[in-house]
């Protein structure tokens, strides 16, 4: 072995050693336990922050100025609830404060077991991780804190024992001076309340005051924490997507009038305003064509985040009521469910609310091709669908691109006819590499290829392989969903391990955790690293040594690499890499030229001897 391919290997160790050694000194930042029962902000005591106005008012509409009460620290667990029970959704509403605080989906649950528990969304004050969505009026003009409803107040159950798809329930309070407020909650078959708020004036005054909805979470939440992923504040504001990661929202401006970080943002017409996780958001969403104020806070002494949506203050006569209707999604981030709130009731842009990423022009149209494939394939019957859905994906995507890979392999296929000619100009020029540019060049313009087509697939796959490790890592549609055997979660790794002979001998593989993950390879893997090779192999191995050896640990390199991602990207990989296979051989062949597969594969199990200096 030459000096060249030991400072080769030499640094790939190396390397290794670094980026282990790295994880191991500095492993990934704790977060530290908050205490959920902590006050929002000042205005939860009561007394309203000083300066500017509520929402899009003008400043000298509320001279007094105010903002919505902050949530409650109060514990509402011993608070009178009400029962949420619709085929999807389950819970209670606290009436203390009216809030929707405690809500789990039927369909989901925390891990595979059938047995294991629902996926809890919403959670109590008092609870090791509160999030809840809160609704109520600021004061203004005359009016102070303890005359409108607010995070503490004690709602009276006016209509209905338990909100379902058909019984939605009433709310009232009565501040005894003479203003009613009315709330009336309704809920779909799906993940979308409906919340309207009403004051009734029986006073001799007219009075000024604007609605609030509120979204609140207690501590940072568990994440992926994937460079990837977006998880935090997903607001849209007129034409603007806007993005803010839970751990960019203290660098937010301070803002006086907020007593906490916040971005606050003027909407026209079209927005809404939520917090979204991987597969899970709540989203508060004013009725589409509704001027609001946008608002993302955070407290940082109570490590509270938070999300406003802040309707214009209204005057309300004497003898009249005013109402207000705002929507709230809280749920699965479900592609057909998202799609349907965008058009039948005119949410604007709210399917962007689902991360596509940077190649948002390859994710969707790939994301919803394949939702229809996978809905025909269950249509049909077809056990494990969404598995042979990527496989038929992965077919359609080659057959388009058929075009570009003819081109490309029927100029390899030249090229190699041309091998024996570009031998005799090497010779011929010797060691001179201008003149040897210029004779390639004029052989290439004389047999019309082009060196460079070759690429062009490849250049093209990238961005697909992207998109589609994107679809695959934040669609909720492959959360769970099964395929073959042993494969019972595409959104997650090969869970076989030949490190127990896949599941034959009695040992546990390695907790992914582990540093010894990295070899407990999957079934799948170990295919792709066997479809890359093979790939390989329908080309001859390079002569020169250096070239051979990275050519020969490239798949087994991916094979480890690719190992611990998702099960459903690792099988688009392998059905890829394997329709090249088919395609490549078939073109070169019609072109004239025999791929020698089996002569190449053993030619690569014979050791390359290092060419001797030459004296």
């Amino acid at each position: 072995m030459d000096d060249q391919n030991k400072n080769l290997i030499l640094a790939t160790a190396l390397s290794f050693l670094v980026i282990l050694g790295w994880f191991l000194l500095f492993p990934p930042e704790q977060q530290a336990p908050t205490d959920p029962d902590i006050v929002a902000t000042q205005s939860d005591m009561q007394s309203p922050p000083q300066g500017g106005d509520i929402a899009a008012t003008p400043p000298a509409a509320l001279p007094n100025g105010s903002s919505p009460a902050a949530p409650a620290s109060t514990p509402t667990a011993d608070a009178p609830r009400v029962e949420i029970d619709t085929p999807r959704l389950t819970g209670s509403i606290s009436l203390l404060g009216g809030r929707i605080d405690e809500l789990a989906l039927k369909d989901y649950r925390e891990t595979l077991d059938p047995e294991s528990d629902l996926v809890q969304l919403l959670s109590p004050v008092g609870s090791a991780t509160p999030y809840y969505a809160l609704y109520g009026w600021a004061p203004a003009g005359t009016l102070g804190y303890d005359d409108v409803p607010g995070a503490n107040t004690l709602w009276t159950l006016e209509s209905g024992a338990e909100l379902t798809t058909e019984t939605p329930i009433s709310l009232t309070w009565d501040n005894g001076k003479g203003l009613i407020f009315h709330r009336t909650v309704r809920v779909d078959d799906n993940y979308l309340f409906t919340i309207e708020q009403s004051v009734e004036n029986t006073t001799g005054e007219t009075v000024r005051l604007a609605p609030y909805g509120i979204v609140a979470r207690h501590g940072e939440p568990e994440a992926s924490r994937f460079f990837i992923l977006h998880e935090g504040v997903v607001r849209q504001t007129d034409d603007q997507l806007e993005e803010i990661k839970y751990k960019k929202m203290p660098d937010m401006d301070y803002v006086e009038r907020e007593a906490a970080f916040a971005k606050v943002e003027q909407v026209e017409q079209n927005g809404w305003v939520g917090f979204t996780d991987k597969y899970w958001m709540t989203t508060l969403i004013p009725d589409p064509g509704q001027p609001f104020t946008s608002v993302a806070k955070y407290v940082q002494g109570a490590d509270i985040f938070q999300v406003e949506s802040r309707l214009p203050a209204v005057n309300v006569a004497p003898g009249e009521t005013t109402s207000t209707e705002t929507m709230l999604f809280t749920g699965a981030k479900e592609w057909e469910t998202i799609r349907h709130y965008q058009h039948d009731l005119g949410i604007y842009r709210f399917i962007d609310s689902i991360d596509w990423g940077w190649f948002f022009f390859f994710t969707k149209p790939i994301f919803a091709l394949l939702h229809w494939l996978n809905g025909a394939m269950s249509w049909i019957g077809i056990p494990g669908s969404m598995g042979w859905s990527i496989i038929a994906l992965t077919l359609i995507i080659k057959a388009v691109l058929l075009p570009l890979a003819y081109k490309s392999y029927s100029s390899m296929a030249k090229m190699k006819e041309l091998q024996p000619k570009m031998e005799e100009i090497k010779e011929k020029v010797g060691d001179d590499k201008q003149k040897l540019q210029q004779e390639m060049m004029a052989l290439y313009q004389k047999e019309k290829v082009n060196p460079a087509a070759g690429c062009l697939p490849i250049l093209v796959q990238i961005p697909i392989f992207f998109s589609l490790y994107k679809v695959i890592f934040v669609t909720i549609e492959l959360r769970h969903a099964p395929w073959i055997g042993w494969i019972k979660d595409l959104s997650a790794p090969d869970p076989s391990s030949i490190l127990n002979l896949f599941g034959l001998l009695p040992y546990a593989p390695p907790d992914p955790g582990s540093i010894f993950a990295i070899l407990s390879l999957g079934i799948l893997p170990i295919l792709l690293g066997i479809s890359m090779w093979l790939q390989q192999k329908l080309n001859p191995t390079p002569t020169d040594p250096t070239q051979a050896m990275v050519f020969a640990w490239l798949p087994w390199i991916f094979m480890f690499m690719l190992g611990g991602f998702a099960s459903g990207l690792v099988l688009y990989w392998i059905a890829n890499n394997t329709i090249t296979f088919i395609q490549q051989y078939a073109i070169m062949r019609s072109h004239g030229y025999s791929p020698n597969v089996l002569g190449n594969i053993k030619t690569s199990f014979k050791r390359i001897k290092p060419q001797p200096d030459k004296k």
